[in-house]
């Protein structure tokens, strides 16, 4: 295996793993973060497979502008999810 391979794999395996843990967070701005971590991530994997253009647009909409949402909406409710 080269070293790009390995890269991209873990790279993916990043991705997989902070969805995985913003699922399994009790704690919701955790989660956004997580999530945020992870589509960073992926923006890396888009740069990585040479699609620059998605890379930008995945960090910059996918990253910045939904977690801002996101945490413009956790501040309206409760922070920690109940049940």
């Amino acid at each position: 295996m080269t070293l790009w391979t390995v890269l991209h794999i873990l790279t993916l395996l990043g991705v997989l793993a902070g969805a995985a843990v913003a699922v399994w967070l009790k704690d919701l701005l955790a989660a956004v973060i997580a999530l945020a971590a992870s589509s960073l991530l992926l923006s890396l994997a888009f740069y990585l497979l040479q699609a620059p253009d998605v890379a930008i647009a995945e960090a910059g909409i996918g990253a910045a502008l939904t977690t801002a949402i996101y945490v413009l909406a956790i501040r309206k409710t409760r922070r920690r999810e109940e049940g």
